[in-house]
């Protein structure tokens, strides 16, 4: 059963036939999503300094996953059924342990703003996503031409090297941030058709829960649990942990997730647009991380590339 979203008057968002949100409503989200995941991935790079990256992720996920689900529940919001949690697993998976934990995993050994700029690929694979996709959309000429653009963009960022000649991105770490991109992309399209609870934040909630769930199992398969030191976490990677909780999951994440329910996965996915710009920023004047040339001209085949994909898929 599909619905549109809309905001009542008690401020919930709720599911509803006609009217939409409000265009004010609709803004701040996607400031929401532009710059606070721009600066999530300083907040992924500091936490993970003294906390494995999965367990990191997964339990930032259960935590502010489990207290959306339990205000919503609170708030009269009606009980999940058992289709929910399903889709509300397919969708945390592939958006959370794919997408989230390939970009978190790779940090380890990429840095940060080189890692926005190859999330910035993200609305390439979505666009691929919506076309191969049974009843999909069948990309224009101009929007194939982007996609070439872009996908030379990422295989310069792949395969480019430093002034030393030193790769800029482990191969491994290369290929798992590029699986994770599709991932993030298939699970952008599942969960704009998939069976959702009639409140939107409980949806939310759930996804939430179930991606942190998998992604906390995950860390646990590949040994993390050993790695994990409480005495050893630093103030930094504790106050980087809460701010991806509080602000990069309950705000951001909600934000992208109900964007993708009131709007398009093309025009919610120019995220990509300013993300990198905030990461690069940040990586370099906290971090000091350089970027080199391949990786400036690399973005910018990207970044130009999605600016001719979205504009062109608008019209």
């Amino acid at each position: 059963m599909s619905s549109s979203i809309t905001l009542e008057s008690s401020g919930s968002l709720s599911a509803s036939g006609s009217s939409r949100p409000s265009t004010g409503l609709i803004i701040a989200a996607f400031a929401a999503v532009y710059l606070i995941w721009g600066s999530t991935y300083l907040g992924m790079r500091l936490a993970i300094d003294s906390i494995p990256p999965l367990l990191m992720a997964g339990t930032r996920f259960i935590i502010a996953g489990g207290a959306l689900y339990l205000v919503m529940r609170m708030r009269g919001a009606t009980r999940p059924d058992l289709g929910h949690w399903k889709s509300a697993t397919l969708s945390g998976g592939l958006l959370l342990v794919g997408g989230n934990g390939g970009v978190v995993w790779a940090q380890h050994t990429v840095p940060s703003g080189v890692t926005a700029l190859v999330v910035a690929s993200v609305p390439l694979w979505i666009m691929l996503v919506e076309w191969l996709r049974p009843g999909g959309r069948r990309p224009t000429r101009l929007v194939v031409l982007g996609l070439v653009i872009g996908m030379i963009g990422v295989a310069v960022i792949v395969m480019g090297r430093g002034p030393l000649g030193q790769r800029v991105i482990d191969p491994v770490a290369a290929t798992v941030l590029v699986a994770g991109n599709i991932s993030w992309a298939v699970g952008s399209i599942y969960t704009r058709y998939a069976r959702k609870p009639e409140s939107a934040l409980l949806g939310v909630g759930i996804q939430m829960l179930c991606g942190g769930v998998l992604q906390f199992l995950l860390g646990l398969c590949l040994g993390e649990y050993h790695q994990l030191n409480l005495s050893n976490i630093t103030a930094t990677s504790a106050w980087a942990f809460v701010y991806l909780t509080l602000i990069g999951s309950l705000v951001g994440y909600t934000a992208y997730i109900w964007l993708l329910q009131v709007s398009t996965p093309s025009r919610v996915s120019t995220h990509a647009y300013v993300n990198p710009f905030v990461a690069v920023l940040l990586g370099w004047w906290f971090l000091n991380e350089p970027i080199p040339h391949s990786v400036l001209i690399a973005g910018a085949l990207i970044l130009s590339s999605v600016i001719l994909i979205t504009r062109s898929s608008s019209k």
